[in-house]
């Protein structure tokens, strides 16, 4: 099936469990939830349900009602800001974030006048916690925050940033796309009010799921009302979690995917999934920091990072990069700017893009030495 190293779009293969779940779900179960009262719909009750306590369990979030399900992180980060903010209101953020965040928050600044300060951070993109403390005001509603960028890897320091917010009665929100599943994160020991994340990445699940994970005494507006499955005479969207903000019927065949892939994560242990990428992603950066056209950017291990590299090669687009690795090779990356134009103006590769490897829980040492053999040829041709 050839070198799958785009994990930081989407982690492949996914363990086998996961697609055994969509499956015996659509094809044994194959009902909505919330809908009826029949069996199959208490089955399908019961998987959404346990899921929710499963992602409450891995965040420590304490109330499983109030994770919320999505079809992906960016929903869920959309979700949240615009039932969150009003006119005028002051946000800060990274100088990192990925457009689920930056084009939401620019359309907001443009349509109802909220403010945004970006927290500076160095070239490997690491932010300072008292940098982010400098920019609160008066008006200060909210910290959003990548827990570590999807281009360059860098990890920021969000216990320090929730520990700021916590101080000055600030909403802090993390988007985890890059982290959840490979890192041990707490809301709890960390301060977070509320944690976006995604199914289909480090939490192996299927894509289409994602979602909210919200701390008990943080409440915000919806932005979608409809169909909840109860009090259909009311007229109005309902007040009580999860229903206030989750309508319509979910992606349950996906939940059940996410379910199974959740199950995986805890029996083999956040721990162990994050040493053995750790692991990995330091080799591949010592092996790409060998070839003499190679420029990487962002952190070495020495600083910590998520499990993405990126870099370009002297004299050779990105683009072609990753053409030569597909065609020739059969290894796939991902190149361009990632959704990310704020991480390549810090890099300088604005115009330029970058080549990125994504390193998950089933690659191998020897993944990466046929990359590093590949990269060796094409930059000869360079």
């Amino acid at each position: 099936m050839g070198i799958y190293l785009d994990n930081g779009a989407t982690s492949y293969p996914k363990p086998n469990q996961v697609a055994k779940a969509v499956f015996d779900f659509m094809v044994d179960v194959g009902v909505s939830s919330g809908r009826g009262g029949y069996r199959k719909a208490m089955v399908a009750d019961k998987i959404v349900y346990d899921t929710r306590k499963l992602i409450s369990k891995l965040f420590n979030q304490n109330d499983p009602k109030k994770v919320i399900f999505t079809l992906n992180v960016t929903e869920a980060i959309n979700m949240a800001l615009y039932g969150i903010l009003e006119e005028n209101d002051h946000v800060i953020t990274s100088s990192l974030e990925h457009n689920a965040v930056w084009r939401c928050l620019k359309t907001m600044e443009r349509d109802k006048g909220i403010t945004i300060s970006n927290a500076s951070c160095d070239k490997d993109g690491t932010t300072k916690a008292e940098d982010v403390e400098a920019l609160i005001n008066k008006n200060t509603k909210l910290i959003i925050f990548t827990h570590a960028s999807n281009v360059l890897g860098s990890i920021q320091p969000i216990a320090q940033i929730g520990e700021i917010a916590k101080r000055h009665n600030v909403l802090f929100l993390v988007d985890t796309a890059q982290t959840a599943g490979a890192f041990d994160i707490d809301m709890q020991r960390d301060n977070i009010d509320i944690i976006a994340f995604t199914g289909h990445k480090s939490l192996m699940g299927p894509m289409g799921t994602g979602g909210l994970a919200i701390r008990e005494s943080v409440d915000f507006n919806p932005i979608k009302q409809g169909g909840t499955g109860g009090d259909s005479a009311y007229p109005y969207q309902v007040d009580y979690y999860p229903n206030k903000l989750e309508v319509g019927t979910l992606n349950i065949s996906g939940i059940a995917g996410l379910k199974s892939a959740l199950e995986y994560i805890e029996n083999e242990g956040i721990k162990t999934i994050h040493n053995k990428e750790k692991e990995l992603r330091a080799y591949a950066y010592e092996q790409l920091k060998k070839i003499e056209k190679v420029k990487l950017y962002g952190p070495d291990e020495s600083k910590g990072s998520a499990m993405v590299i990126s870099f370009n090669i002297e004299g050779m687009r990105c683009e072609d990069i990753a053409y030569k690795l597909d065609k020739n090779y059969d290894i796939m990356i991902r190149a361009g700017l990632h959704c990310a134009p704020l991480a390549h103006e810090l890099i300088g590769t604005i115009k330029t893009g970058t080549a990125r490897i994504g390193i998950g829980y089933f690659n191998t040492k020897e993944d990466i030495d046929k990359l590093y053999e590949a990269l060796v040829e094409i930059s000869n041709e360079a």
